[in-house]
């Protein structure tokens, strides 16, 4: 049964008292179940984001914790920052991690919300997917007004709280939600001017700016602001008029390709009354929220920025196009910054895009990926980045595990008067050392004049990449599920019943025992394919390190099969029996094939080359 595992990352409204901080934290850390995973104090917002997951029970705990501590230790009416904030704990979202869907999220921000305005006389708004209506989605709307102006806000019947409760002028409101993954970035500038930061933000955001037409280079914010007029309604992103306002909402669709409504009403204007309006010009990005503002702990002016979709918008083409209106304003990008954590494949994606730009393979380690992100978008700038403590869902190994030990303390373990790690770990190790060997074939050879080519040896490295990380798995899956049979063999069997359910544990062990092996060869076997492609793909002076490559693959594909067949003996299951011996020989014959048709291949290949070098 796959694990439940669900994210929480409240802001608190205090980032310079390090003892509140940690009242706060400790409150968080203190229930059972919940992991901290990250808190990240701003001196000059005056907020701390703070990071924890666990199963969904464990989380909604931890979050009244930190509401409730937060709430007893914070007093708003003393609170000054540069980050927009409502109450102590200002935003609480839930987000979904693995085993749990953006409902479960939605009904934990619900259950949350009651709480907290029952138990502590807190207002509460709902937001994003827990929202109750449709113009509470956005959280930025939610908290338009911020502290100051709660006192009236909560006098209007439009925005009465989800979960009502008396003003509390210490505490503030509380806004609780369920969204997917935010990425909290930070552009920095070589200046100190908020408004330079600000003029970029408006570029780069979803809801754009008011349009300007004029002296717009270089601030847009200087030139002259344009209306909508009867028989007049200019496009803010060209130099297009339509005679009505329906001819220019069919042109912002066709040619820019997004929704003139939609746009105003983001920015607060009713499209079904636009005369005397200011025209809005829509920004590049969608799932794009950002302003700018003075960090003086930096003594430098920042672009930040909300991607509330990632996989949308990811944070370099912001980057990138921050760095190309930096550059039109006479500025300099000198870096950028992780507030929080980011998703393993975001950065990961982040780092594929600049070794794509260039013109390096992508087949790389996922280390090597992450270490040209950090680089490229200079998230160390401001602050040091350390990549095992910010990135979310790292792949890690246990320190324990076999695949951690060096190769001198693993040799040594295998040696043991052990009956696992063996064989089957063993097979796995040399699958993965094979397709590690075609990525570097094939990562040697790339970069050349062929462009077509170079595509097949990058494609070929990235899925070598893959195999070679299943493989690794293997080495490990295999010990254990060697020992999930031992143990189920260890099971009572003093009465008819126990010997039933041993007998049913141990058969279940030698089909995990049997999967475990069975997969070892198919990934060998495509690396196999691999090694054999790279050698024909490749430069011939690599040509031997694919065949051996190869050699380990096959390796690879023959220890899984003899490790699946030798456990189908105590197996039961007359048709599961037959099936796996008709894989574990189809299996063997093409791996037996391709090896011989590679191993024909390089040999001619070689003595080619030792009968051109007599001559």
């Amino acid at each position: 049964m796959s694990r439940k595992l669900m994210e929480c990352v409240p802001n608190i409204s205090e980032g310079r008292d390090a003892a509140k901080i940690k009242q706060v934290t400790d409150a968080i850390a203190a229930v059972p179940g919940v992991r901290l995973l990250d808190v990240d104090p701003g001196a000059d917002t005056n907020r701390t984001v703070i990071t924890f997951v666990g199963a969904p029970e464990a989380v909604l705990e931890g979050a009244f914790r930190c509401v409730q501590e937060a709430a007893r230790v914070i007093d708003m009416r003393l609170h000054h920052g540069a980050h927009p904030r409502m109450g102590a704990t200002d935003v609480v979202p839930f987000v979904p991690v693995e085993g749990v869907t953006m409902e479960d999220c939605a009904e934990l921000a619900r259950r949350l919300g009651e709480r907290v305005a029952r138990e502590l006389a807190i207002p509460v708004y709902l937001y994003e997917a827990a929202a109750s209506r449709p113009e509470r989605r956005n959280l930025a709307e939610v908290r338009k007004g911020e502290y100051e102006g709660l006192a009236l806000k909560l006098q209007d019947p439009r925005w009465t709280p989800d979960f009502a409760a008396a003003h509390n002028p210490q505490a503030g409101a509380t806004i609780i939600g369920a969204r997917e993954f935010l990425v909290a970035y930070n552009v920095t500038l070589n200046s100190s001017d908020k408004a330079h930061a600000t003029d970029i933000a408006f570029e780069l955001r979803e809801k754009g700016r008011v349009a300007r037409r004029g002296r717009v280079k270089p601030y847009y914010q200087a030139g002259e602001l344009i209306y909508y007029a009867e028989g007049a309604f200019p496009c803010g992103n060209c130099d297009f008029t339509g005679a009505t306002f329906q001819e220019t909402v069919e042109h912002c669709a066709s040619t820019h390709g997004y929704d003139l409504p939609g746009l105003l009403r983001m920015n607060d204007v009713d499209p079904e009354r636009p005369v005397g309006e200011k025209v809005r010009r829509r920004g590049t990005f969608s799932h794009c929220k950002a302003i700018g503002w003075y960090v003086d702990t930096y003594r430098r002016a920042q672009i930040s920025v909300n991607l509330t979709d990632y996989k949308q918008t990811p944070p370099h083409a912001v980057l990138e196009e921050a760095r190309r209106l930096a550059a039109e304003r006479g500025l300099v990008v000198t870096g950028s910054e992780i507030v929080g954590l980011v998703p393993f494949q975001c950065l990961l994606a982040s780092g594929r895009h600049y070794l794509r730009a260039m013109g390096k393979s992508t087949g790389v380690p996922a280390s090597d990926l992450l270490q040209v992100a950090v680089f490229s978008m200079g998230l160390g700038d401001v602050a040091p980045f350390e990549v095992d403590k910010k990135v979310l869902g790292l792949p890690t190994h246990d320190s324990k595990a076999l695949v951690s030990m060096p190769v001198h303390a693993f040799t040594d373990e295998v040696s043991r008067d052990t009956p696992a790690p063996g064989g089957g770990s063993i097979a796995a190790l040399a699958g993965s050392l094979g397709a590690a060997l075609a990525s570097m074939v094939a990562n040697l050879a790339q970069g050349g004049p062929d462009a077509e080519k170079d595509a097949r040896l990058i494609a070929l490295a990235e899925c070598a990449q893959g195999l070679k990380e299943r493989l690794m798995v293997a080495v490990d899956a295999d010990t254990n599920a060697f020992n999930a049979f031992m143990e189920a063999r260890r099971l009572p069997d003093a009465t008819p019943e126990q010997k039933a359910a041993r007998q049913a544990a141990m058969q279940a062990g030698l089909k995990v025992a049997i999967d475990v092996p069975l997969d070892t060869a198919q990934a060998s076997l495509a690396a196999l394919e691999l090694a054999g492609e790279a050698a024909r793909l490749g430069k011939v002076a690599s040509i031997t390190d694919a065949a051996v490559g190869a050699q380990m693959a096959y390796a690879g594909v023959r220890g899984g099969v003899w490790n699946v067949i030798i456990n189908l003996k105590d197996i039961t299951d007359a048709g599961y029996v037959a099936d796996m011996q008709a894989q574990c020989s189809g299996l063997l014959a093409q791996a037996g094939e391709k090896l011989r048709e590679l191993t024909d291949y390089v040999d001619q290949k070689l003595l080619d080359r030792l009968q051109k070098a007599k001559k």
